[in-house]
């Protein structure tokens, strides 16, 4: 393979640091890319830059959660902010207030907080096609 090629494929390789189900660990969390929680953790996170994923049978304790995206299979206790989205899947446990960009809760989530959703596209969009005074002028002309 040449070595452009080679350099593509690995810039669009995603990768996920895991963390197993035998780790304890306690303290400040930051990363930039994917990390996989299966064990405990407790502490704060900080990546706002970096994907968490909480896995089936994992606890995350923290006192805040900072992340572009969340995913929750097990049991999340803290607040949560996410730049971009927030997935539950069934048989996740949260409890906190979430902020978010995008928010999915599965059937079978047991979530106890508030939910917020943040936009962060600021961009003012137009949601007619047509500029209102020429809407109003015709709808008083009666064409």
């Amino acid at each position: 393979m040449p070595i452009n090629e080679e350099n593509k494929t690995k810039k669009n390789m995603v990768r996920i640091v895991t963390l197993s189900d035998t780790t304890t660990l306690k303290g400040v969390l930051r990363f930039k890319e994917t990390l996989c929680v299966r064990g405990k953790f407790s502490g704060t996170i900080n990546a706002d830059q970096g994907a968490l994923i909480v896995d089936k049978g994992a606890l995350v304790e923290a006192d805040e959660i900072t992340v572009t995206s969340l995913t929750v299979h097990g049991k999340v206790v803290a607040p949560v902010r996410a730049s971009d989205k927030i997935d539950l899947y069934t048989g996740a446990e949260v409890h906190g207030d979430l902020v978010a960009g995008r928010l999915r809760i599965a059937d079978g989530v047991f979530f106890e907080g508030k939910c917020s959703m943040i936009d962060d596209n600021k961009e003012d969009v137009e949601i007619f096609s047509r500029p209102i005074p020429e809407i109003k002028a015709e709808l008083q002309s009666g064409n």
